[in-house]
């Protein structure tokens, strides 16, 4: 089967709001397909579709070959599921949550005890399996949860931001384990507001803002249709900002961005980085970094949806609910 995911159409409408508003999604078998989205966008509305929770309006979609709407009972079968918030038991010990999740599953007690010792010492928790959960750090929480969902060994995997709130370690080791999956086949979808997640994990993206898809393909074919280059300036003297601000603004024709002491500007023309060079040294401006890069996921999700991707939005008390 060349898709283990195929959606094509999906609408799903919660009264008067539009969560999903005709969806297409194809994930290819062993990859991680990320589902990028400002909040309220329709990522979560996607995921619960797609995990038989919630039944769409409009359109079809098949996991595995099987319908979502008729077929669910397949389906749940086939997929693990990891959303934003880790769902063990606090009060039981990181290895009765996989015992409880075995036994839910149908297992034989001596079979999910086996499956349960053998996630906790794929994820790291070997050493803390007899300590109660509530006693965990976050990204113990967060490889706890994530070794649940895999338990019956799924071959497909939904996961609906699954780093948030870790620190930048705890991101990277959770990111390994994701890519051991894959390599062992695992298909996974991901949903996440951190672009740089996407760019590490993700084989193709899919962008969509107000329940549309906006945008498709891979992270580089993503960062080139922007048709631009970020030129990025820092002087070593903060107070010729506002003079490379000027320089830059002109010279690239696109108003700047200025964090700190970087200014940077997207260009289309490689011509502008000597003219910036040359009025620079001319005005006497020291640079510490100078440099004409490729776009980042950031700088793309800015140009197509003209916010930035962690930015809030009243639509997002919908989504921490129904339509995210």
């Amino acid at each position: 089967m060349t898709h283990a995911i195929w959606a094509e159409g999906l609408v799903k409408r919660f009264g008067e709001t539009t969560a999903l508003a005709g969806v297409d999604l194809a994930v290819r078998t062993g990859t991680v397909l990320g589902l990028l989205g400002p909040n309220g966008a329709g990522k979560t509305t996607a995921v619960r579709v797609l995990a038989t929770l919630l039944t769409p309006d409009a359109g079809h979609a098949t996991v595995g070959g099987y319908d979502v709407v008729h077929q669910a009972h397949q389906v749940r079968q086939l997929i693990g599921m990891t959303g934003q918030y880790a769902s063990v038991d606090e009060t039981l010990t990181g290895a009765e949550n996989l015992l409880l999740i075995g036994r839910l599953l149908g297992l034989p007690r001596a079979q999910a005890k086996q499956r349960g010792r053998e996630l906790l010492a794929q994820f790291g928790l070997s050493d803390a399996a007899g300590r109660a959960t509530k006693t965990y750090s976050g990204g113990m929480r967060r490889r706890l949860d994530l070794a649940a969902s895999l338990v019956g060994r799924p071959p497909m995997l939904y996961l609906d931001e699954p780093t948030t709130g870790l620190d930048p370690r705890a991101r990277a080791g959770l990111w390994d384990l994701i890519r051991v999956m894959v390599d062992e086949g695992v298909t996974v979808l991901l949903t996440t507001q951190y672009l740089d997640e996407a760019d590490e994990l993700a084989d193709e993206i899919v962008v969509i803002d107000h329940g549309r898809v906006i945008a498709t393909g891979t992270p580089e074919e993503l960062k080139a249709k922007t048709g631009a280059q970020i030129l990025a300036v820092r002087p070593a003297d903060e107070t010729h900002v506002p003079l490379v601000v000027s320089v830059v603004g002109e010279l690239s024709r696109a108003k700047p961005e200025v964090k700190g002491q970087l200014v940077t500007a997207p260009v289309t023309d490689p011509a502008v980085l000597p003219g910036v060079v040359r009025r620079l040294d001319d005005a006497g401006v020291v640079v510490t970094e100078l440099a004409l890069r490729g776009s980042s996921l950031n700088e793309v999700f800015l140009h197509l949806t003209g916010r930035p991707a962690d930015e809030d939005e009243t639509a997002d008390d919908t989504e921490g609910s129904v339509a995210s």
